[in-house]
C-alpha cells in the first residue's frame, strides 16, 4: 500500500481529466477523472505535504499535558455521567449550516497539455473550407492557445453578516475568479481582503443585498481531547456535508509551515473541506479544516484544523491592514536536546536555544546571548523552540515584552534565571531586511583534503583564523573563532555534521580564539570527566549552531 500523504481537502477541478503544466513556474497538475476531482500539484494534490520518507513518524509529537480525570460517580460508575455522546446534532447543524459556503474558483492555466488517456481525433476540413475554424474552436477553446480553464472547489464561512468570509489560501491561491456559493442558491463574487500563506488562511468579502447568517470564533485553548465536535463543509462537491467526531489531539506539528499547532479530529474530512469550520458543541468555531492525511484521498479518521485562536488573530490583521503585522524577535533558535540540557545543566529539556542573533534586530541590544535558552516571554512558558516563533508572531508590534532565560557564564557555575526586556519589531520588515543583507553564494572551489594528523581532536584538526583559510573556505571577512581544516570519516565530529570550513565560537560556553586553546578546552573537559563537549558553531556566512559531540 501507499504510503500515506498529507492531503488538503479542496481542488476539485472540472470533469475532463487534464494534465496542466505552467511554464512560467515549472509547476505540473494532473486533475482527477471525476465529476468533481481535485488537480494535483508535483505529482500529488495542490497543498499536499510529503509524507515522511520509510513510514517514519510526521513530526517528533510532545505528549499532552495530563489533567486530573473528574472524580467517579458514585452511582452510575462514569467519570463523566452527565454526557455519554450527543444524542443528535441536527439542531446544531440546522442553526450554523446556513453559514458554511461553497466556494468555486477559475483559474487560467497556461501551457497545459492534454492528459493521457483516450486521444481526441484531429479534425481537419478541406482546404479553404469554413469548418475549418468551427473545428479549431471546437477542439482548443475559445481560441486561447495555450491555455485551460480550471475549476477547483473548497469550503468558507461567514463571520461578519456584512459579507466576510474565511477560507484557507490554498483554496482561493492564484484563482482569477471566485464564487462563494451559500445555502440557499445565492451565488456572489467575492473579492480578496487579505492572505496569510505562512497559516494558510484567506479572508474574502462578498456584497449581499441582506445581512448573512454567520457564526463566531470560540476559545481553542479550551477544547480538551475527546471532546465532539462537528465538521460541516463541501467534501467532493457535496455542499452541505455534515460529520461528527472528538477532538483527537492538539498541538500536532505536520510540518506545514512555521507556526504548526493543529486540532487533530476523527470528524470525516475530506477534498473539499478545507476551509470549512470545525465547531464545538455550543456552535462555536473552534478550528478550520486545512489537511487530512490519506493514502487514498479519502478520510481516515486523521484530520487537521487550524486553531481558532491562531485564526482569529490572523483574520483580525488581515480585516484591518490587508496583511499581516507579525512581532519580530530577531533570534536563530535550536532545539534544546538531551545532549544540550546536560551540556548546560539545565533542569528539564523545556525552552527555545538562541543560536544566533539576526544584526540590527530587536533582540540585538545586549541583552539577550548567543547560548541563553527562554523560557518564558510575555507571561507565557516557553515549551520548545517552535512555540517561541509563534508566541512572539502572535504578539503586537512594538510592544515592548519581559523575557525570562536561562544563562550558564561559565563551566563551573550553574545557570541562572535572567529577566531581560525587548521591544518587538514587525516580521515582514526583518525578513526583508534578512533577505538584502545574504548575498548569493559563490563557486565553491575544490579543496583536496590534507591527511589527518594523529593528534586530531574528536576527529577534528583545528588552525587559527587566517586570510589564507578564509580565502580557502570562503569565509566572512568578520568571522572570527578557530577553523575546522579536516574531519575524519565516521568520527563523533562528522556524524555530527560537522566539516571542513566550519568555525568553532565556543567551547563549554567559553570563547576560544586559537586552535591551542580549542585543544586546551576540549582536553580539560576530557579530564573532568565530561562526556560530550558542547560547541557553538559557524558556517561560511556567520550563521550560528550548537552542536554536541560525544568525548571518547
Amino acid at each position: 500500500m501507499a504510503p500515506p500523504h498529507f492531503r488538503t481537502g479542496y481542488d476539485m477541478s472540472a470533469s475532463r481529466s487534464l494534465l496542466l503544466r505552467s511554464a512560467a513556474r515549472g509547476v505540473v497538475a494532473v486533475a482527477l477523472s471525476c465529476s468533481t476531482a481535485g488537480f494535483t500539484t508535483s505529482g500529488q494534490a495542490q497543498g499536499v505535504i510529503a509524507p515522511p520518507p520509510n513510514d517514519q513518524p510526521i513530526a517528533p509529537q510532545a505528549p499532552p499535558a495530563l489533567v486530573a480525570p473528574p472524580p467517579v460517580d458514585a452511582v452510575s460508575g462514569s467519570a463523566q455521567p452527565r454526557m455519554v455522546g450527543p444524542a443528535s446534532v441536527a439542531d446544531l447543524a440546522d442553526r450554523l449550516s446556513n453559514a458554511v459556503v461553497n466556494i468555486s474558483t477559475s483559474q487560467k492555466v497556461e501551457g497545459t497539455e492534454p492528459s493521457p488517456g483516450p486521444a481526441v481525433p484531429k479534425l481537419e476540413a478541406p482546404d479553404g473550407s469554413p469548418l475549418q475554424d468551427f473545428f479549431n474552436d471546437l477542439l482548443q477553446g475559445n481560441g486561447d492557445d495555450d491555455a485551460q480553464r480550471v475549476q477547483s472547489l473548497g469550503s468558507g464561512f461567514v463571520i461578519d453578516p456584512s459579507g466576510i468570509v474565511v477560507t484557507n489560501n490554498h483554496v482561493i491561491q492564484d484563482a482569477d475568479e471566485i464564487t462563494v456559493n451559500f445555502a440557499d442558491g445565492t451565488k456572489l463574487d467575492a473579492k480578496i481582503v487579505g492572505i496569510d500563506p505562512k497559516t494558510d488562511l484567506a479572508v474574502l468579502k462578498v456584497e449581499p443585498k441582506a445581512p448573512l447568517a454567520a457564526v463566531a470564533f470560540g476559545d481553542s485553548d479550551k477544547v480538551r481531547i475527546g471532546d465532539w465536535v462537528m465538521a460541516i463543509g463541501n467534501p467532493f462537491g457535496l455542499g452541505g456535508t455534515v460529520t461528527v467526531g472528538i477532538v483527537s489531539a492538539r498541538g500536532r506539528n505536520i510540518n506545514a509551515g512555521p507556526y504548526d499547532n493543529f486540532i487533530q479530529t476523527d470528524a470525516a474530512i475530506n477534498r473539499g473541506n478545507s476551509g470549512g469550520p470545525l465547531f464545538d458543541m455550543y456552535g462555536d468555531v473552534v478550528g478550520i479544516n486545512t489537511a487530512i492525511i490519506s493514502p487514498t484521498g479519502g478520510s481516515i479518521g486523521i484530520g487537521f484544523s487550524i486553531p481558532a485562536l491562531l485564526a482569529q488573530n490572523v483574520v483580525s490583521q488581515l480585516r484591518e491592514f490587508g496583511e499581516m503585522r507579525r512581532g519580530w524577535l530577531g533570534l536563530r533558535l535550536q532545539a534544546v536536546t538531551d545532549d544540550i540540557a546536560e551540556g548546560l545543566g539545565l533542569p528539564n529539556v523545556r525552552g527555545a536555544l538562541v543560536a544566533g542573533i539576526v544584526p540590527r534586530g530587536p533582540a540585538d541590544n545586549g541583552q539577550i546571548k548567543v547560548g541563553d535558552v527562554v523560557t518564558r516571554f510575555d507571561g507565557r512558558d516557553v515549551a520548545t523552540s517552535r512555540d517561541l516563533p509563534r508566541i512572539v508572531a502572535e504578539t503586537p508590534v512594538g510592544k515592548a515584552v519581559d523575557i525570562a532565560v536561562l544563562r550558564k557564564t561559565a563551566v563551573d557555575r550553574p545557570v541562572e534565571t535572567v529577566n531581560v526586556q525587548v521591544t518587538l519589531g514587525r516580521l515582514e520588515d526583518g525578513e526583508k531586511e534578512v533577505a538584502s543583507a545574504e548575498q548569493p553564494p559563490k563557486d565553491t572551489a575544490t579543496v583536496d583534503p590534507a591527511p589527518l594528523p594523529d593528534a586530531a581532536t574528536l576527529g577534528m584538526r583545528f588552525s587559527d583564523m587566517t586570510p589564507e583559510l578564509k580565502s580557502r573556505y570562503e569565509l566572512a571577512d568578520e568571522l572570527s573563532g578557530v577553523v575546522v581544516t579536516d574531519v575524519a570519516p565516521q568520527s563523533a565530529a562528522a556524524d555530527k555534521g560537522i566539516e571542513a570550513g566550519t568555525v568553532v565560537k565556543e567551547i563549554a560556553q567559553e570563547a576560544v580564539t586559537t586552535a591551542d586553546d580549542a585543544r586546551t578546552k576540549l582536553a580539560k573537559l576530557r579530564t573532568d570527566g565530561r562526556r560530550n563537549a558542547l560547541m557553538l558553531m559557524a558556517d561560511k556566512a556567520g550563521d550560528l549552531r550548537f552542536v554536541v559531540v560525544p568525548i571518547d
